[in-house]
């Protein structure tokens, strides 16, 4: 009796619990963890005023990278710039906290409880506190938002793992991937922006946004499968989907997450296409340099694969035999 089957029963029953526990460390370990990790903020206001509040921020060793502005303007500039996510004024009135839910609403509320609870007091004294740039009203959580990574992740994997199984090569595989992403950035786009208003700023723009990240997953799978056949499906799920989707740091900020998780997660794709998709919908572009760089890349790396490299045949290409010469008299 063949032990194949067997094998097989035992290696499945290990491979799932592997899995298993695999997807929580990479989903539930980081949400466990969540903390500022140089958190980038600033303090503006009178010199000696700005440097007590500024002290104060410093004895939470790591937790804040704290920026020096010379008043309130400055300040609004550099969240609306994505330089900090928040910073405090100092006035004769007492703390002004400018915040930017837009970036986080996750920061935002750190933020207010971290300043509150330095406040000499709260009570007598209450900080004022102005959301610079909103989060859009409807979303006003950010959990549309943050809830857009996974689904975007599993279209670029279904769209790279479809286009490998049907045996689509060269020139034709990557216009099905160009195409396929543009219609997902169509169609997500007109569903988040235009029906639930959870994304704002220029329509088109985050069309493109969406599909560009779409597009870098989904060619990055297919030229996995490219390089190494379709065992290169499974190494794109594990970035893009085990690694990626909690990686990217969207439902609060990378800067929140254990380090190094929160800079692995803006390398790949998810993560980069979250924080470009912020700075597009919400600040008119600012800080979107390194997620278009790491989204670009990506998907020029899958494209070559799929247009130059010689892959593995599928299942859906059988292999023919070779054929025999003929024989001659």
């Amino acid at each position: 009796m063949s032990t194949a089957p067997n094998r097989r029963a035992v290696a499945v029953i290990l491979l799932i619990p592997l899995m298993v526990t695999l997807a929580l460390w990479a989903f539930a370990w980081p949400a466990a963890r969540i903390a500022p990790r140089d958190l980038p903020v600033g303090v503006a206001g009178p010199a000696s005023a700005a440097q007590q509040l500024q002290q104060r921020f410093d004895q939470r060793d790591g937790a804040f990278d704290v920026h020096r502005f010379d008043d309130e303007a400055d300040a609004r500039a550099a969240i609306e710039d994505r330089t900090v996510y928040g910073a405090v004024v100092v006035t004769p009135q007492g703390p002004h906290l400018l915040t930017a839910s837009a970036a986080s609403p996750v920061v935002s509320q750190l933020l207010r409880e971290a300043v509150t609870a330095s406040a000499p007091d709260p009570e007598d004294t209450p900080v004022r506190v102005t959301d610079v740039v909103a989060a859009p009203p409807g979303d006003p959580r950010g959990s549309a938002l943050g809830a857009s990574v996974l689904p975007l992740a599993l279209a670029g994997m279904a769209a790279g793992a479809v286009v490998t199984l049907m045996g689509l090569r060269g020139a034709r595989a990557a216009a099905t991937l160009i195409g396929a992403a543009a219609l997902v950035g169509l169609a997500a786009t007109a569903v988040a922006h235009s029906w639930l208003g959870a994304l704002t700023g220029d329509w088109w723009t985050v069309a493109g946004v969406l599909a560009l990240t779409v597009l870098a997953i989904g060619s990055a799978v297919a030229g996995l499968a490219a390089l190494f056949g379709p065992r290169g499906i499974g190494l794109g799920a594990l970035l893009m989907v085990l690694l990626g989707n909690p990686f990217s740091g969207v439902t609060s900020a990378p800067e929140l997450l254990p380090e190094p998780v929160g800079a692995i997660g803006q390398w790949l794709p998810p993560g980069a296409g979250g924080s470009l998709l912020r700075a597009v919908a919400f600040f008119d572009g600012s800080a979107a340099g390194a997620a278009v760089l790491t989204l670009s890349l990506w998907t020029l790396f899958g494209l070559a694969a799929v247009l130059f490299a010689r892959r593995a045949p599928t299942p859906a290409e059988p292999v023919e035999p070779a054929r025999e010469p003929a024989l001659t008299g």
